[in-house]
């Protein structure tokens, strides 16, 4: 997914999201100059939070 995806999936802004993913909050990697998450990396780190772990 993109950053943009993932925002929109969280229903935050692009600059939080880049924000975690620079954190290393929400696991991603780069191909270029672009960020990508997959799916369920991100899936996993919500299973975290919803088990009262932060971001």
């Amino acid at each position: 997914m993109t950053v943009e995806q993932v925002a929109k999936y969280l229903q935050i802004s692009e600059v939080s999201t880049y924000k975690l993913v620079n954190e290393g909050r929400i696991p991603a990697f780069k191909i270029g100059r672009h960020w990508r998450i997959r799916k369920t990396d991100l899936e996993e780190a919500l299973e975290k939070v919803k088990r009262g772990e932060r971001l």
